[in-house]
């Protein structure tokens, strides 16, 4: 495949060169969008939210593959619960332009819950948030694999969040995969060394690698 971002591809708005994506045995080109939609949810670096519209009015949106815009009584439950998961019932009536960086990203993985998928997908999710609020989502984020039992796929450049919170890497150069595996498998001085052209260090810290590289 090419070096287009998997998110990009999985929905279909960048082809691919070559090899097949399947999805539950499928594969992507013979996926109905509307069931695609009840399976996989994307969010990518684009998601950026011009309107001027509530956070429960966003959160609501993940509800369109099931209720086509017209939410019910168990479309409402589901953003109730999204919100509730994402710690976002206080802000729901906010408008999304007067919330922090942090807070519009915990939103829009609301959403993205409330679409109620199987899979999800996500494109650089810490970008452009500092170190506190890029730490809490990550751990909301994994809980969404420990406490709703969902698979979650993330492009990330930061090293040490992938350590920290990932069961699986894989690591792409040259839009190429290099090599895939856990954490303890994967960031290791030799290997990172390789890839980084620098030198890396790396320490134990609760249980897991931690690189410092110079």
């Amino acid at each position: 495949m090419r070096a287009n971002p998997p998110c990009s591809i999985c929905s279909r708005a960048s082809s691919r060169d070559s090899g097949e994506i399947y999805i539950d045995e499928q594969p992507l080109e013979l996926w109905d969008q509307s069931e695609l939609a009840k399976t996989m949810a994307i969010l990518t670096q684009s998601s950026n939210i011009s309107a001027r519209i509530s956070v429960r009015d966003l959160v609501g949106f993940g509800r369109f593959p099931y209720c086509k815009g017209r939410l019910g009584p168990e479309d409402e439950a589901m953003v109730d619960k999204a919100l509730a998961f994402m710690q976002l019932e206080d802000l729901s009536s906010r408008f999304i332009d007067e919330l922090s960086g942090g807070q519009r990203q915990r939103a829009l993985i609301a959403m993205v819950l409330a679409q109620d998928t199987k899979y999800v997908l996500l494109d650089e999710p810490t970008n452009n948030l500092d170190i506190y609020h890029a730490s809490h989502l990550m751990k909301s984020l994994r809980r969404l694999c420990d406490e709703l039992n969902k698979t979650v796929v993330l492009v990330l450049h930061e090293l040490n969040l992938a350590s920290a919170y990932s069961d699986e890497i894989c690591v792409f150069k040259n839009g190429r995969l290099l090599k895939s595996g856990t954490p303890q498998e994967i960031v290791t001085e030799d290997f990172l060394s390789s890839v980084y052209q620098v030198d890396f260090s790396v320490v134990q810290h609760h249980g897991r690698p931690l690189v410092i590289y110079s």
